[in-house]
């Protein structure tokens, strides 16, 4: 399987680097919020729906401070990721119990599901792989840094 350059699917527009909010409902509600704004949703309320049936399937929190819900959906039309910082960590039911401080959001257009849909998902967890780059990413303050380390 080809790899997928992060720069096709992140952008500086799709990062909130303080959402502000107080649980994993409020948290989505504000990435796709700006997914919507940022004209990538043909039906936010479909798209939403979606990532919360994803949720109910098993834990997207992966431990960390991280978690990276997702949905494959209609109300999507160009799959890309939107990312999110709260520096007042949010409760997601992570494998390691932990509190959720950055949540990365996959929005994927449903005819992209197989393809690169895995592809995003492998890029990310290397990357995730890296505890240095988790350490930088979860301290990041903008959304530029944030961008920058999640695309070098």
């Amino acid at each position: 399987m080809e790899s997928i350059d992060i720069k096709e699917v992140i952008s500086q527009d799709l990062i909130i680097e303080e959402l502000n909010v107080e649980t994993k409902i409020e948290a989505l509600q504000a990435l796709v919020k700006l997914l919507d704004a940022q004209g990538y949703l043909t039906d936010p309320e479909e798209f939403l729906k979606d990532v919360l049936l994803r949720e109910e399937e098993g834990v997207t929190g992966l431990g960390d401070g991280i978690a990276i819900p997702h949905g494959k959906s209609d109300g999507v039309n160009k799959t890309v990721i939107a990312i999110g910082k709260n520096n007042k960590g949010i409760d997601w039911s992570s494998l390691d119990d932990e509190l959720v401080e950055v949540i990365i959001l996959f929005a994927v257009k449903k005819t992209d599901e197989t393809t690169l849909h895995i592809k995003m998902l492998q890029k990310v967890a290397i990357l995730l792989a890296n505890e240095e780059l988790l350490h930088k990413l979860r301290k990041a303050t903008t959304n530029l840094e944030i961008y920058e380390l999640l695309t070098k």
